[in-house]
């Protein structure tokens, strides 16, 4: 059982309440939800909308087919009037447009009238969350009680607005009565929360108390969480003037011993690619989220796309270890954001952590994370542990040096210089020292790659179809699997999280099983496949790709592995 409802209208009508509203409540009634936006980059006016898929199964990704369309405007109405599906009913105010009369899938509610009527034009948006209600066949109860938590530091609005909620609530309930009734509610209260989010919370958990970061959409989320909890849990969060002065102040902050985080998208991570290969050179520890949009330039601020994988693992100039690792679900990126930050203490190397507007602005309702699975260990030698004179770079068998914080010996000077340089730090011009420190950094490569988790299997131990992704597009991937076996295909997923150094011992097994293989990106060149050609040779047989700043949807994989099957 499930119900599929998509909430549109302009820039400044009120979707972000409607839908944050009913996701809040259907979370407290321990429902399985996703949520996704789409919308574009202005402040106001223009066409947005919310897609919200409830399920009595974990629902993984959204679909195109709608049950409830909330129409603010007459154009949303216009676009997605086709996707509706057979019982399907719109929600509009006929003071703003009109629908034919014989439509039985209108359901008109004057949404603008029976706000003012409350107190105010500004409340429409909580007469539709009425409305939506119930047609959901939910109570009032929950609603009026998160307005007033809402407007808790404005009392006097609470009456008008419950007065509006239940004017939308008695305007739709004699049309429809239990429309589109509820999977049975879950005994455990979920988290609604989305991917930036997600990332923040596991930053601070993590221990990072410094971010330093210049807005730029998609990431920009992951700094203003960090910097609501601050003053709470004694962050630093500095809005720096550019990307270049971000992971300055960033590198800073881990040469100073704490952990350091910059969060950015492409056009931002391209003026971070200096101080990513200083990061390289002194080796000093960082975590960059790369949220990536679609490029090149400014590109399309408001979209997604998977087109910075090459750019995380090539980018910067020189040749230095590092890791790169994505966000799948917001359960994995809950732990796996944490070991970007063990990952770039234990080894001194910039970490990028890619996430995308898919992942970053997608809702769901989760169970409460399990931080006892987080680690912490800060792989710092303290001034017992050190051999005098203290070393930064000292070569080591494995390449890794003993990271002191500077300070913290008595006599010892901690140098770090963006030129090559010796063990000391100090800088080199001799080809036999350049040799052996660029060697010593690489040494760190062989464990680094040992640390990166084996891609996850789903599906047919024994499939004949091969689906290969990596990042956000995982839920659609999998439910893309369940599609293909419920019409009697044998298929399975392959589905990295950790991409660089690239893990191959699962890829060679079961690449080697299927006779059709597919890899599933949202970019225009293949990517990841060429990545896969390159670092092992192997080949995958076709592209599915989509790189029109929106995410995939079942039905368009679902197709395109039928054209070659």
């Amino acid at each position: 059982m499930e119900v599929n409802i998509l909430v549109g209208g302009a820039a400044g009508q009120g979707m972000d309440t409607i839908m944050d509203m009913l996701g809040r409540a259907l979370a407290r009634q321990g429902l399985s939800f996703i949520s996704s936006k789409d919308y574009m980059s202005r402040v106001r006016g223009g066409h947005n909308f919310t897609r919200l898929r409830v399920s009595s199964n974990t629902p993984f990704s959204n679909v195109e087919e709608i049950d409830i369309l909330v129409s603010l405007n007459e154009e949303t109405y216009l676009v997605h009037k086709a996707n509706l599906s057979g019982k399907g009913r719109v929600i509009y105010d006929p003071g703003e447009f009109s629908i034919p009369e014989d439509d039985p899938k209108r359901l008109p509610i004057p949404l603008k009238k029976a706000a003012q009527d409350a107190g105010g034009a500004i409340m429409a948006n909580v007469v539709a969350v009425g409305a939506l209600a119930a047609l959901l066949g939910m109570k009032q109860e929950p609603f009026q009680e998160l307005i007033r938590e809402t407007f808790s530091d404005k009392p006097k609005v609470v009456p008008g607005n419950i007065t509006a909620l239940a004017s939308g609530y008695s305007e739709a309930e004699p049309h429809c009565p239990e429309c589109f009734p509820l999977p049975e509610p879950g005994k455990e209260k979920f988290l609604y929360i989305d991917g930036n989010q997600v990332l923040g919370m596991s930053a601070l958990a993590s221990g990072c108390r410094f971010l330093s970061a210049y807005p730029m959409t998609p990431a920009t989320g992951v700094m203003t969480y960090l910097a609501k909890k601050s003053a709470e849990h004694k962050v630093v969060v500095e809005q720096a003037e550019d990307e270049i002065a971000a992971i300055n102040m960033a590198l800073g902050a881990s040469y100073g011993g704490v952990r350091a985080l910059t969060a950015t998208s492409g056009g931002g991570f391209a003026l971070m690619a200096e101080g990513l290969s200083l990061a390289g050179m002194t080796e000093t520890p960082i975590v960059i989220i790369l949220a990536m949009r679609p490029g090149p330039a400014t590109g399309l601020p408001t979209r997604t796309e998977q087109g910075d994988l090459f750019f995380a693992v090539h980018g910067g100039h020189g040749e230095f270890p590092r890791a790169v690792l994505s966000a799948t679900t917001l359960e994995d990126a809950f732990l796996r954001l944490n070991k970007a930050f063990e990952l770039a203490d234990k080894y001194q190397v910039p970490v990028i952590f890619l996430s995308d507007q898919n992942f970053a602005d997608t809702q769901r309702a989760v169970a409460p994370f399990d931080f006892s699975r987080l680690n912490y260990n800060r792989h710092l030698v303290s001034a017992d542990d050190i051999e005098s004179p203290y070393l930064r770079y000292r070569y080591t068998k494995d390449g890794i040096s003993p990271r002191l914080i500077p300070g913290r010996a008595e006599g010892e000077v901690v140098l770090m210089d963006s030129d090559e340089h010796d063990e000391k730090g100090n800088i080199i011009e001799d080809a036999k020292t350049r040799q052996a420190m660029a060697d010593k950094r690489q040494r760190k490569v062989k464990a680094l790659a040992a640390e990166m988790d084996e891609p996850e299997h789903y599906g047919s131990d024994d499939a004949e179809i091969l689906l290969i992704g990596w990042g956000s597009n995982y839920g659609v991937l999998r439910e893309s699997v369940d599609a293909l076996q419920h019409d009697g295909k044998s298929v399975a997923l392959l589905h990295f999280a950790d991409l660089w150094p690239l893990p191959v011992a699962h890829l060679t097994k079961w690449l080697g099983k299927a006779s059709t293989s597919f890899c599933v990106e949202n970019n225009a060149s293949g990517q990841f496949r060429k990545l896969i050609r390159m670092e092992t040779g192997l080949t995958i047989d076709h592209s599915v790709l989509k790189y029109d700043g929106r995410p995939f949807f079942v039905a368009e994989i679902v197709q395109e592995v039928l054209k070659h099957v």
